[in-house]
């Protein structure tokens, strides 16, 4: 199963313009990263929280319903990120290409 996540990341950092991939476990600390180690870190903080700040506006939209991913995007940067129960994905890309 390890070998199969590496593969999909190592896919999804090939694609054009992606400048990194984040995987984070519940807790917010990461488990891998293709970004250097500060930039990783602040990524990291600021975006669970973001997650879960927009989870809590879904759930107060409507109890049935849950965030399943959003994307934010910056003159410079778009951030998609897939959270999950246990695991959250964030990829970095530039918006330019």
């Amino acid at each position: 199963m390890s070998a199969e996540i590496e593969e999909t990341l190592r896919r999804i950092q090939s694609h054009k313009g992606v400048v990194g991939v984040i995987v984070i476990n519940s807790e917010g600390i990461p488990i891998k990263s293709t970004l250097d180690n500060p930039t990783t870190v602040q990524y990291t903080g600021l975006i669970s929280g973001l997650a879960d700040k927009a989870r809590s506006v879904v759930r107060d939209l409507d109890p049935t319903n849950d965030l399943t991913f959003f994307r934010l995007r910056s003159r410079k940067h778009e951030i998609m990120v897939a959270p999950d129960k246990e695991y959250m994905l964030i990829v970095v890309q530039n918006t330019n290409q």
